[in-house]
């Protein structure tokens, strides 16, 4: 109604728009319900399509930040990155790339399916095929590496290399550096 400096290409892209400005959408249904939030880019299929309030996000895939409402300065890139996403400052870079994130924020996971299964963790960082895929509140962790952390559901751990720390699923800071179970 009053918003401005919006664009919007595709069917129902920018359809609940209210108030809100600078935003971009592309593709149908991209920002399908942002009414007051500014500054975010949706590209793709359903890319932010519950957004309402949340300012600042940037989603490039289908169905990309789908479900975020409120989130805050999230980036997610690839098909279902970040889909489920409420917290703020979270990076999802690869296809499923912390698809089950829920509240969890300053996170960042690069990798088809890093950090796959997160739903409430925050300050984790996972780098590589499903890397840190179990993880669900396990927090301040790093896996970089193919499966790295792949079973860790708990704090302070890290793991670096090809599976390294792959069956870990009990106990917190623990370190591992190459191939390693």
């Amino acid at each position: 109604t009053s918003g401005y400096s919006n664009s919007a290409f595709g069917i129902y892209a920018l359809y609940s728009n209210t108030t809100a400005i600078n935003n971009t959408a592309v593709g149908r249904e991209a920002l399908y319900s942002n009414t007051t939030a500014s500054n975010n880019a949706a590209l793709g299929y359903q890319a932010l399509y519950a957004n309402t309030t949340g300012y600042s996000n940037v989603a490039v895939g289908s169905a990309a930040l789908r479900l975020v409402t409120t989130g805050v300065a999230n980036v997610a890139v690839g098909t279902d990155a970040l889909y489920t996403n409420t917290g703020d400052s979270n990076t999802g870079v690869g296809h499923y790339a912390m698809r089950g994130n829920t509240s969890g924020s300053y996170n960042t996971a690069l990798g088809q399916q890093a950090l796959y299964n997160n739903t409430t963790a925050s300050g984790n960082m996972a780098v590589g095929y499903q890397a840190m895929y179990s993880n669900t509140t396990g927090a301040y962790s790093t896996g970089v590496g193919h499966q790295a952390l792949y079973s860790s559901n708990t704090d302070y751990n890290t793991g670096v290399g090809y599976i390294a720390g792959l069956n870990t699923t009990t106990g917190q800071a623990n370190a591992y550096f190459g191939h390693k179970f």
